[in-house]
């Protein structure tokens, strides 16, 4: 699942591949903006990403359905 996450003063957003489902990443992103941390999230090849609350414009998190790839049956 992509996951965007909009940082204030910065032009560019991060886009994010990971292997947790919408509700992880909602139940991560309402505990870290509970505890005014740091939101972390493991990408698909296992980096993290750390972003500070006080500094997140928004987050969009892209549907769960995997990407398919190739022609297919036609």
């Amino acid at each position: 699942m992509e996951v965007t996450i909009g940082v204030q003063n910065l032009p560019r957003e991060l886009a994010i591949e990971t292997d947790l489902t919408a509700e992880q990443v909602a139940e991560t992103l309402r505990k870290a903006l509970a505890d005014g941390g740091v939101l972390e999230l493991t990408d698909t090849r296992g980096r993290r990403v750390y972003v500070p609350t006080s500094t997140i414009g928004y987050v969009e998190v892209g549907p769960e359905e995997t990407r398919r790839v190739g022609f297919g049956s036609l």
